[in-house]
C-alpha cells in the first residue's frame, strides 16, 4: 500500500469523524432552550440548558482540530499526487 493511499484512508477517517461530532453538535444545539424562564420551575431546565452549552463548547476545540488535521491531509494528499503526476512525466 502506497503513502497516498494511506493519506486517503486516514482522511477519509478523520473527516468521517468529524461530521460525526458536528452532528452530535448539531443535535445538542437543537435540545437548547432559547427562551429565559424566570420562575422557580425553570430552574431544571436552566441548569439542562447550562449542561447542553457546556458539551457544545467543550466540543469546539477537538472539532477545531479536525478540520485543520483534515485540511492538511487533504493538501498533503493533492501535494503527494502532484508530485508523482511530475515524477511520471
Amino acid at each position: 500500500m502506497g503513502m497516498l493511499q494511506m493519506l486517503l484512508i486516514s482522511w477519509g477517517a478523520i473527516t468521517a469523524l468529524l461530521i460525526v461530532m458536528l452532528i452530535y453538535r448539531s443535535m445538542l444545539g437543537n435540545r437548547e432552550e432559547d427562551h429565559l424562564v424566570l420562575d422557580a420551575a425553570g430552574d431544571s431546565m436552566e441548569r439542562e440548558n447550562r449542561a447542553i452549552l457546556s458539551r457544545i463548547e467543550k466540543l469546539s476545540m477537538p472539532i477545531t482540530a479536525l478540520i485543520v488535521l483534515s485540511g492538511v491531509l487533504l493538501l498533503s494528499m493533492a501535494g503527494m499526487w502532484l508530485y508523482q503526476g511530475y515524477q511520471h512525466f
